[in-house]
Formats: C-alpha cells, sequence, structure tokens
C-alpha cells in the first residue's frame, strides 16, 4: 500500500494509490479529474473544500 503524504498532489495519489479516490469522493472532493485538482497538494484541495486535512489524513490511513 502505497504511502499518501498532505504534501503530495491529487494526480500523485491517484496515480500510486487509486483506492483513495472513493475517500475523497466521500469526503467532498468530487472534481478528481479537474485539471486544477490534479495539480492541488491533498492539504491545498482540504483546505478549499473545508476538510480537516487531520481527518483525511486518518480516513486514508485507515483504508
Amino acid at each position: 500500500m502505497a504511502e499518501i503524504k498532505k504534501d503530495m498532489t491529487i494526480g500523485e495519489i491517484l496515480v500510486a494509490a487509486p483506492d483513495v479516490a472513493p475517500i475523497l469522493m466521500s469526503a467532498g472532493m468530487h472534481c478528481l479529474g479537474c485539471p486544477s485538482a490534479q495539480g492541488e497538494t491533498l492539504e491545498e484541495a482540504a483546505m478549499v473544500h473545508g476538510i480537516d486535512i487531520n481527518e483525511l489524513m486518518s480516513a486514508i490511513e485507515n483504508r
């Protein structure tokens, strides 16, 4: 299982661990394929969507 870090871009995460996509979608990140989302870090995307990064990281780590 690939290690996911909050400074990785959404694009990097989806390539390394596609199984994380449903977690991101359920958290409210529905535009995973958008060009801007591909270049955003997980932390930036969480901030934009009003998601607590620590809770999101916990969900990803416990997948």
